[in-house]
């Protein structure tokens, strides 16, 4: 579990194809305290670490971890959010976040106003995901509440610190991110659709 707070940006260093699977390497100022078979949120994917040489370590996703989100669209140089694994006993600040991705966004909008950030997602309805106002979201791993809810985009606003520390200052018009809706809208939409 995780709480949508991401603690830091690696750098992907090098991207290595075996069969479907995909290796990562990520160089990062965390990597000195990760351990073999330890889970690490990237861009909001919880993926397990498989081998660690210095200031860089290696994770490895599946073909249906490449479906399902951008990861596959990583190129050598990208930046990358990061969360380790929360504490328990320690505080939520974010929401619980599986770092199980439901699908991908894209980018529709980005805008600065006064000195904030408002971006606008539109995703594919048709999976039965939903948003609601005021409600959580999770967007390449950072957990944001949301401000305009449609039912196949939503907004959400972000403050200068996160725009600075998350990847959300490359983000524009096209770009592809990773969701995971609030898991308690999940299973409630599950019900209702079984009472249906």
């Amino acid at each position: 579990m995780f709480t949508g707070i991401i603690e830091t940006l690696g750098q992907v260093t090098q991207l290595k194809s075996e069969g479907e699977n995909l290796h990562i390497t990520i160089t990062s100022n965390i990597a000195h305290e990760l351990k073999i078979d330890q889970s690490v949120a990237h861009n909001g994917v919880c993926l397990t670490v498989v081998d660690i040489k210095g200031d860089n370590y290696t994770v490895t996703a599946i073909q249906e971890t490449l479906d399902k989100t951008s990861l596959g669209q990583l190129k050598i140089g990208d930046r990358i959010n990061l969360e380790r694994a929360m504490v328990l006993g320690s505080r939520l600040d974010g929401h619980l976040v599986q770092g199980h991705v439901d699908q991908t966004a894209q980018c529709i909008g980005a805008e600065e106003k006064d000195g904030s950030w408002f971006f606008t997602f539109q995703y594919d309805s048709k999976l039965n995901n939903v948003t609601i106002e005021k409600g959580s979201i999770t967007v390449d791993g950072v957990s944001l509440t949301v401000v305009d809810s449609k039912e196949n985009s939503f907004s959400v606003a972000i403050i200068p610190y996160t725009y600075e520390h998350t990847r959300f200052h490359a983000y524009k018009k096209g770009v592809i991110v990773n969701l995971e809706f609030d898991v308690i809208g999940k299973y409630v939409a599950r019900l209702m659709q079984k009472l249906a």
